[in-house]
């Protein structure tokens, strides 16, 4: 399918980055976000996070609170080029593009379905065992999202009809950077089927190491859930791609457009999504991952430190963030991270995200100032590992997803709980919401009424439309009555 070759010189898209990385594979530098703009210190985790210290405090901490942001708008202005040249050329920008930016030389887009039959047969045995039971669970979760059709019986004579019809055609996108996510693709896919999505289309990276195909447990993954449409392109390209289709290499090798974009992504990604937010729907731009932990003194601080290094481990930019009214619990969770950051395997990247100004400890008077704070925090994930847990979980209202208690750890939602992965970041949980079935429908009123029913509301529409200066409105109406 495709010619690998080393990877080419930085392109004029491409941040400073190590050697060893291909651009859209890697963390960007943290100078792309405003959490560490020029001359900013770049804090270092010498066994004790980070405080913020609210006690005695009612101010509103929404200001007062770590978080890292990104600063998509100058890679929007930097990625535009690309998104152009693809809708203009199709394949050739493309081919380009990957080139520049991934050093593989491609052939075709997409892959071809013996490599995906491939993947799929040499898949190990137990990560094949992990990925059917998430995809099992998904499916039990998100079927019971399914909307159905309500009709309102207004008036005699009159109705109105809400029908919920899935998205044609859903362009889902697969990261490939400083991790591989098979469990994306269940998580967008199986909300998307349970829609009744009837197009579905996955794009992924090609891989250097895996002869310039997406990784064999994307492939996999695909395989397992039925997608057969797979393109062997990442970034701002593939985004481009989806979003305006794009020729092949010949007709077979077509994308066509797709309706929504979904799938998690690096600064470049976001930024293409945003840029062609409009002409696709989004499901959101998505910054760093983030916990956020609401914990009293009967947590366990080993358990603390773990789910607080577990998504520490994603990318240096990574937010962990401990809320507490025990300081007894902080210095232990302290003890605990001098333990385990140095047993853990990505021990540099843990470091820099528990040491950066995105992750600390906020010390509060009381768990009722503890969920003042979470609330203002609006995390991605947060966990209530408190006394009587779940009935502080059901008063939180802004979170990406709650986990209850000593035994609902985030990584049971990452991959097998059930509940869908991909959530809002940067404090986007004060009003958006986590991929659904929902996200995949539209809501379609249908309006009818008869004559009379008509009639008995005329003089109402009348008098609205002739006091908004639309005469023409109500005409519409009385021309029906010959008046």
């Amino acid at each position: 399918m495709v010619a690998v070759r080393a990877r080419p010189g930085d392109g004029d898209l491409r941040p400073p980055v190590r050697k060893s990385r291909i651009a859209h594979r890697v963390a960007l530098p943290t100078a792309w976000y405003a959490a560490r703009g020029p001359g900013r210190p770049r804090p270092r985790l010498g066994g004790v996070l980070n405080r913020i210290d609210l006690r005695g405090s009612r101010r509103d901490p929404r200001g007062l609170l770590p978080r890292a942001q990104l600063d998509v708008s100058q890679a929007v202005e930097r990625i535009r080029p690309v998104v152009a040249a693809v809708r203009e050329h199709g394949f050739a920008a493309i081919r380009e593009a990957t080139e520049r930016f991934d050093g593989v030389r491609l052939e075709r887009l997409r892959v071809p379905a013996e490599a995906i039959a491939a993947a799929a047969g040499s898949l190990d045995p137990d990560v094949r065992a992990a990925l059917l039971v998430a995809i099992e669970r998904a499916r039990k979760v998100h079927s019971d999202q399914r909307r159905t059709d309500t009709t309102t019986q207004v008036v005699p004579g009159g109705s109105v009809t809400e029908r919920w019809v899935p998205v044609s055609r859903v362009g889902l996108y697969v990261p490939g950077g400083l991790a591989v996510y098979p469990s994306t693709v269940v998580m967008n896919v199986v909300p998307a089927q349970e829609a009744g999505v009837a197009s579905l289309v996955v794009a992924s990276p090609p891989q250097q190491e895996n002869n310039g195909l997406p990784d064999a447990r994307v492939l996999a993954a695909c395989a397992l859930l039925g997608v057969d449409e797979v393109y062997a392109v990442g970034g701002a390209q593939a985004i481009a791609m989806l979003g305006h289709g794009a020729d092949g290499a010949d007709e077979a090798d077509r994308c066509e457009p797709v309706d929504v974009i979904t799938g998690p992504g690096n600064i470049w990604v976001t930024a293409a999504k945003r840029l062609l937010q409009g002409t696709v729907g989004i499901d959101a731009e998505a910054g760093p991952t983030e916990i956020a932990i609401l914990a009293d003194d009967t947590a366990s601080p080993v358990h603390v430190a773990a789910d607080l290094i577990s998504q520490a481990e994603h990318d240096p930019l990574a937010a962990s963030v401990l809320v507490t009214d025990s300081p007894e619990l902080a210095a232990a969770v302290d003890a605990q991270l001098a333990v385990q950051v140095p047993a853990t395997k990505h021990e540099a990247r843990v470091r820099e995200a528990l040491g950066g100004t995105q992750s600390g400890v906020v010390l509060v008077d009381d768990l009722e100032q503890g969920l003042a704070v979470v609330d203002a925090y609006a995390a991605e994930h947060l966990e209530i590992q408190t006394r009587d847990a779940r009935e502080w979980a059901m008063r939180v209202r802004n979170a990406g997803a709650i986990f209850v208690g000593a035994y609902s750890p985030v990584s049971l939602g990452d991959y097998a709980a059930g509940s869908n992965h991909v959530l809002p970041t940067a404090g986007c949980a004060r009003h958006s919401s986590g991929l659904s079935v929902q996200s995949f429908l539209r809501g379609i009123h249908v309006v009818e009424y008869d004559e009379a029913a008509l009639r008995d509301v005329a003089p109402h529409v009348v008098a609205l439309a002739n006091a908004e200066d639309l005469p023409a409105h109500g005409q519409a109406v009385t021309a029906r009555f010959g008046s």
